[in-house]
């Protein structure tokens, strides 16, 4: 264990030097590698070019630059202010529902989006305004947006369950699925979180204007139309009058057809069922669904006439950049992996366990608070590519279902997005409102920090929550 107890210290302390956490993970895999190895260097070289190559040629990893290639075009065609107009629509005549808006809002877009950052960034531009305006203070405003942006990585299609689910070889699209009701829940939670603070402050967050049935009714033109479309596929399927992946086809082409007609949110909505019902159906691999949400964003672009040439190609070039960058950080990663796995820490962590008789759910317990800890002073993807090769051995050894661990540490990354001092989220505020104070953003954040950690004690002693609905994939 102290080989890999002093690599984590090496690599942390590289990271710190400000050299970039690819290359820390890298060096620090390669030279652990071949210090476990005599330092024996072919070893270690030929581990590294399994790792590039493998990386590079593996079909799973294609989702990736799918979702966020599928991210990037719904932010630029606009449907973050559709889904924020219709949840004011319902919510925003409450005291503190522009901010119960906003979080409903974010929930949406993190299901087309599948970014954290890219949810807070956007939210920052499209509900604050409206929230200034209203009088909200403005650490609601901006605690609101901070939480609900963490949404992004829950609510499926996530990047983060896709690197997981690559590392730890689990269903992606089964970790989709287990995410759904988690994300229900955390927003449900965070709105409670609005309601306590609207309490505790009512001037904090003002009731906002009635809006009749009518107007709001208006909000989801269309949905009725897909709905009976949708309805009628999946009965046609259901009675055999035609194949599932022929209904999924002809469902596809509707979807996109009628977006050309219904720009609301309606077509939101409907390409995320299209996506997620296929995966969940077993029609589509999260690859394919990938594919096709990719190209029904694009369709919407166009529909909606805000894609051109030029922004086309500003969300391919920054989908390119996106994807290598994660790519270079998840080799570093699978590097500093593969030298973990040949040191004694698994089973040294796995003896540690059996000797003391410890719960699972003790040590479950105790990872998640080496997670909160561990999310208030680093980034949370390297969090995660670290610490997965150290823990996950151990999880599996307890019988634990790995889905089930995913979507906690998720939920953990989540926390750790809205924690001060180095929340992501709360510096992507901090640069787009600069108008705000940083203290005021972190005095913001707790309130709804105190629900996460309340969403993720209710996972942890409820594991059905997460694993129901992927029990049910085909």
């Amino acid at each position: 264990m102290a080989e890999a107890l002093t690599g984590l210290l090496a690599m942390m302390v590289l990271a710190f030097l400000r050299i970039p956490i690819a290359l820390s993970m890298g060096i620090v895999g390669v030279i652990g590698y071949a210090y476990m190895r005599d330092w024996n260097w072919g070893p270690a070289f030929a581990m590294v070019q399994t790792q590039i190559y493998e990386t590079g040629r593996n079909y799973t990893l294609s989702v990736i630059p799918l979702f966020i290639l599928m991210g990037n075009l719904v932010t630029r065609a606009g449907m973050s202010q559709d889904l924020f107009r219709t949840a004011n629509a319902f919510v925003g005549h409450l005291r503190g529902g522009l901010a119960m808006a906003t979080i409903v809002g974010c929930a949406g877009f993190g299901a087309i989006c599948g970014s954290s950052i890219a949810t807070a960034a956007t939210f920052a531009r499209v509900a604050y305004p409206s929230m200034k305006k209203f009088g909200y203070a403005d650490y609601l405003a901006t605690g609101a947006i901070a939480a609900g942006g963490t949404l992004g990585i829950l609510i499926p299609p996530s990047t983060i369950m896709v690197i997981y689910g690559i590392m730890t070889q689990t269903n992606i699209g089964k970790l989709f699925a287990a995410g759904i009701l988690p994300g229900i829940l955390a927003t449900l939670l965070l709105c409670l979180a609005v309601r306590y603070i609207t309490w505790r402050d009512p001037a904090a967050g003002p009731r906002g204007e009635r809006i009749g049935w009518r107007e709001r009714l208006a909000t989801l033109e269309g949905l009725w139309v897909f709905a009976l479309v949708g309805a009628a596929l999946v009965a046609a399927a259901k009675l055999k009058l035609m194949e599932s992946d022929d209904a999924a086809v002809i469902g596809a082409l509707v979807v996109f057809g009628l977006s050309l007609r219904y720009k609301g949110v309606s077509s939101v909505i409907a390409l995320f069922v299209l996506v997620m019902g296929g995966i969940y159906g077993g029609v589509f691999t999260a690859i394919e669904g990938a594919a096709v949400g990719a190209f029904g964003a694009l369709i919407f672009a166009l529909a909606r006439r805000t894609l051109t040439w030029k922004t086309l190609y500003a969300s391919l070039v920054e989908s390119a950049r996106t994807t290598s960058m994660l790519f270079l950080i998840l080799i570093g990663a699978l590097m500093f992996a593969e030298f973990v796995n040949i040191t004694s820490m698994p089973g040294d962590l796995k003896s540690l366990v059996s000797r003391y008789n410890l719960h699972p759910i003790m040590v479950v317990a105790f990872i998640m608070v080496i997670y909160v800890v561990l999310g208030t002073a680093m980034e949370e993807l390297s969090m995660i590519l670290l610490t997965v090769p150290v823990f996950f051995p151990l999880i599996v050894h307890l019988g634990l279902d790995p889905i089930w661990f995913g979507i906690l540490i998720v939920v953990v990354v989540e926390i750790g997005l809205i924690s001060p001092p180095v929340g992501m989220n709360l510096f992507v505020i901090n640069t787009m409102l600069p108008q705000v104070p940083t203290r005021t953003i972190f005095r913001g954040v707790l309130p709804f920090m105190a629900a996460d950690c309340i969403r993720l004690a209710i996972l942890v002693a409820f594991p059905i929550i997460s694993l129901y609905l992927p029990s049910l994939m085909r």
